[in-house]
């Protein structure tokens, strides 16, 4: 039997443990039409394995912050993803649409993964530098919503639907094993109780700069859900793409995300934070501008709008690790509850600015009325970045006035 870690976890764990809670959610979706049919349910229904994992996710993350506060990361992680594992067998035998449904919310405890990837690059390192390392660790963030549509829909052909959910029985059970040879815990600093944590708790809703942060990481991850929303909808309407290529035009924002993760991990621990916030945001802004005066001025192609999308995946890729490494340094006895306030807030509103996109297309004007609300959510999410900044130069001010 292996023993169990006693140091901190390698890169590659966190990685990987990041990539699964994110390859979860998404993998299974090319079989959703023949899980219908399957259970003799409508989509709808099926569907609501997807509504009711993000709603399930945004609210362990809740719980999952705090109680790696109070009893380590390590014990929390290794449940969570014991959980998960136990699920994907669960979904995997199911043969009624209740019990599936029933066993893919309890998947959800694999969110353990990017919440408390996060929360132990803070307890390991610096905010700059835990912000270079999460820019490394959000490459997974790219390459698992890139990735798993195909590699789901490829096992789908040859295996059929139920072939996702053993993968994910599998992988699940590699990574408890790889956590538990590796993830040794890095909270140093645990609360003593409940209520002594809790005591501490109010000053991080009380901080300006948290709010701040979270906020402007809830707007960036905003921008991207309320693509998602909207552009499967205009590109079927406006440019009549089969299910396939559209697939393949969508995984233009998760390879700017990529990219901007990939020099965001270079870049991040030899510049300030909040400079790179603020650079990320001006690349969303410009780019999503420009894409929009092209189309207004007759240019409406996929490559158009498309192209000046990948410049939310390279803004959100900049930004975002940095916006988080900040919310979690505000109290770092408090990373994991920090870590779980700030992703429930990126999905609780990402889905209702998901909502929103397809709520406001209409026809004839779809495309158009689709780049108003990723402009007006990316402005947003400038704004939020600014006013981090003028905190920090007011701090910055008032301790140097003698």
């Amino acid at each position: 039997m292996l023993p169990p870690a006693h140091t901190p976890p390698r890169m590659v764990t966190l990685v990987f443990l990041t990539g699964v809670s994110l390859m979860s959610l998404n993998m299974y979706l090319p079989s959703l039409a023949g899980m219908a049919v399957a259970f003799d349910v409508d989509y709808a229904v099926v569907n609501a394995s997807i509504s009711g994992y993000l709603a399930i996710t945004a609210v362990l993350q809740l719980i999952i912050g705090p109680l790696s506060d109070r009893y380590g990361r390590r014990p929390v992680a290794l449940i969570g993803i014991a959980l998960f594992t136990l699920a994907s067998i669960g979904c995997a035998l199911a043969t009624d649409i209740r019990v599936f449904l029933a066993f893919r919310i309890l998947q959800g405890a694999s969110i353990v993964g990017s919440a408390l990837s996060r929360a132990v690059i803070q307890d390991m390192f610096p905010p700059q530098q835990a912000a270079s390392r999460m820019g490394y660790v959000s490459m997974a963030m790219a390459l698992a919503p890139l990735l798993s549509p195909m590699i789901g829909g490829g096992l789908d052909e040859l295996f059929g639907w139920r072939a996702n959910f053993w993968v994910f029985t599998i992988v699940g059970g590699a990574l408890l094993v790889c956590c538990w040879a590796d993830l040794g815990e890095t909270n140093a600093a645990k609360s003593e109780t409940f209520v002594k944590q809790f005591q501490t708790y109010p000053y991080l809703l009380k901080s300006r700069r948290f709010w701040g942060y979270s906020l402007c990481m809830m707007f960036s991850g905003g921008v991207f859900f309320a693509f998602l929303g909207g552009a499967p909808l205009v590109a079927t309407a406006e440019f009549g793409l089969s299910p396939a290529v559209l697939g393949l035009f969508m995984g233009a924002t998760p390879l700017g995300f990529l990219v901007g993760s990939f020099l965001s991990g270079r870049y991040a621990g030899r510049v300030p934070l909040i400079r790179m916030i603020l650079i990320g945001r001006m690349v969303t802004v410009c780019g999503l501008p420009a894409g929009l005066v092209l189309m207004l001025a007759g240019y409406v192609t996929v490559g158009v709008m498309f192209g000046s999308v990948v410049f939310v995946g390279v803004g959100n890729g900049l930004s975002m690790p940095s916006t988080s490494a900040g919310a979690l340094a505000v109290h770092p006895q408090l990373a994991g509850s920090a870590a779980g306030l700030s992703g429930a807030m990126m999905v609780g509103g990402g889905a209702v600015l998901n909502w929103i996109a397809g709520a406001v297309l209409v026809d004839g004007y779809a495309i158009f009325m689709l780049f108003t609300v990723l402009l007006a959510t990316a402005l947003l999410a400038l704004l939020m970045a600014l006013y981090v900044w003028s905190v920090d130069q007011a701090e910055a001010r008032a301790a140097m006035v003698p």
